[in-house]
Formats: structure tokens, sequence, C-alpha cells
């Protein structure tokens, strides 16, 4: 490995926008990564893949940064909805909903629920994911040419801007991809390998898309052990556009944000508990403390480091890193308080 080479070329590229110490490391590293691929002689698809999907994660960071302050919702939904369709009528109204209150879309760019998301919405507030495939014309009208467009060859790098920006998830009706994007979102939830957030299932009132594939996992997933119980916590449901936008505000009526720092979650707030509010969490979640105990904290020293969030409130608790539907539970505790 070129160790001074790449020392010496990002010395030179970050010579007039210096780096904190863990970003210097992170920008070392992704030029120790480019020098260790050329070094393995790979095959020419290989670099194309690790150009290709570097360079569309690069365009998408770029896009949201401007926006990285505003709350946004990533809406998922069947390309082949109708604009006659009533759940065509429903994503867009709820667009429009969330919209209103500050919000931003942010959809993969096609037709169906995807437009209707976005027309509700209006093009100032809503960003387009786009995955270029060969029987589709591209964008749809109300993101086509904007410059909160991203278009994308690879499905992995678009599912990573669709959720990486979004405090909140709404799935309507689809199919394969649909499915394919709930389900990893819903895993990424499970595993701790996304933020907490809240995901709403919506369908029409009397619709029996996700009751019937709840009732598939109620029968046969979670009755075999396949997932615990407390995952059903990771999402609710909703059939109409007020009732998606309480359930999305509610998750953040008090909760702020969650950090892991070492074997420590912090979980901020807007308002710290009372006494009494403190010993109900422990007595209904200190299991999911390693030494059972909750606890109000100042920010840590990472947190510091970093700025983050230092104004507000926080418990901090010794996770055990495998609960994050009984976590969830918590989160929805700490919203009553």
């Amino acid at each position: 490995m070129h160790d001074q080479e790449v020392s010496a070329l990002l010395a030179a590229i970050v010579s007039e926008k210096p780096q904190g110490r863990q970003r210097h490391l992170l920008l070392e590293r992704l030029l120790q990564h480019v020098v260790a691929l050329a070094e393995q002689d790979p095959d020419t698809l290989d670099l194309k893949i690790a150009e290709t999907a570097l360079s569309e994660l690069v365009e998408a960071f770029e896009v949201f940064s401007p926006y990285r302050d505003t709350m946004k919702v990533t809406i998922f939904g069947s390309a082949r909805t109708a604009p006659t369709d009533p759940l065509y009528e429903l994503a867009r109204e709820f667009g429009r909903a969330i919209a209103s209150r500050g919000w931003m879309v942010v959809t993969g760019a096609g037709p169906g629920i995807m437009a209707a998301g976005m027309e509700g919405a209006g093009r100032e507030n809503s960003f387009g994911v786009n995955i270029r495939l060969p029987h589709e014309q591209g964008a749809n009208e109300f993101i086509a040419s904007d410059g909160k467009l991203v278009e994308m060859r690879y499905f992995f790098t678009r599912k990573v801007a669709l959720t990486k920006e979004s405090k909140a998830f709404v799935a309507f009706p689809g199919g394969f991809g649909t499915l394919d994007e709930i389900f990893e979102l819903l895993t990424l939830l499970q595993n701790g390998k996304a933020t907490p957030a809240p995901v709403v299932l919506m369908d029409t009132q009397g619709g029996t898309f996700w009751n019937s594939l709840l009732e598939f996992i109620e029968a046969e997933v979670s009755a075999r052990g396949y997932v615990s119980t407390f995952d059903r916590r990771l999402f609710s449901m909703a059939h109409d556009p007020e009732e998606a936008v309480k359930s999305i505000e509610k998750f953040y009526s008090n909760y702020h944000s969650f950090r892991m720092v070492g074997d420590q979650a912090v979980v901020r707030m807007k308002r710290q508990p009372t006494p009494d509010q403190l010993s109900t969490a422990v007595a209904e979640f200190g299991q999911l403390s390693l030494d059972g105990e909750i606890r109000i904290i100042p920010p840590t020293d990472a947190e510091r480091a970093s700025g983050d969030a230092l104004d507000l409130a926080r418990v901090g608790l010794r996770f055990d890193r495998r609960s994050y539907g009984e976590l969830r539970g918590l989160i929805d505790l700490i919203n009553t308080w």
C-alpha cells in the first residue's frame, strides 16, 4: 500500500478545506481502497461496478446536502398504480398533507404511487431517485429535469439514497420492488443498521393488501420464531393521509434521535423525564440494559466532539444491541412524556 503517496495526495486535496480527525481518516481510507483495488488488477466489470456505485452515491450526497436539516419521508409503492386508482389519490393526498407540515418527500421518481406522492407534495418539496430501466421512460413529470433528481443504475445504491436521509417511511401496496424495499428497511431497523424511524403501511379503507401479508407473517414467520413478536412495533398501519401524518408526528413528539456511543445507547429527547417517568421506563424496559439501568445523562464526549444535539435532554443505557423492537417500545413511552 502506498501510504505516503496517499497521505500526500489527501493533503493536497484538502489543503484549502481542513478536515477533522475522523473525516480525514475516512477520506484517507477511501483513497487507500482505490489504490488497493488498482493493485488487485481486478476484472474490468469489477472496476465498473465500484466506479459506478461510488459516483452514484457521491451524486446523491451532493443533491441532498443543501436540505440535510429538512425532515424527509420516503414513499414506496407500485409504479403500476393508475391515476384512477383510489391508492393514487391516497398517495397524492398524503404527499400534500405531509408537505404542508414542512416535510419533503423522497420517491423512486417513477410513475404510479411515486408520481402521486410527488404530485401532492409539489416539485419544490420532492426528491427523486430514479432507476434506469430499459422498459421505463425515465422520471415522472413532477420531478423530471429538476435539480433534486438523481439517476441511478444500481438498485442497491438507490436503496441507500432512498433511506439514508429520511426520518419516516410510508409504503403503499406494490409488487416485488415495493416488497423488497419495505422488507429490507424493516430488516435494517430490526438489526440496528438504520436509525429508529416510523414506518407506516398505507392502504385504502377496507383494503386487504397489508392485512393479508401480516396474516402470513403472523402465521408462518412469527409463529415459527423467525422474528420476535416485539418486531411488530417497528411499523404501524393507516388508511387515510391524516392518520399517517399523525403517526409520524407522534414518533417525534418528544423523541429526537438515537446514537450508539461504545456500548451505551443514547436517546435524545426534547423534554427530560421526571423521576416517576424514568422509574416507569426502568420498570418496563430495564431488560434492554445490560445492567438494568436507564439513566439521565449529559452529552457524551463523542457527542461534544461532533456538536451532536448538545441542547437536548438524553437518557443512556447499556443496550444489548439486539432488541430493537423493544427499543421502539421505549421510544413510544418517551413520546408520552
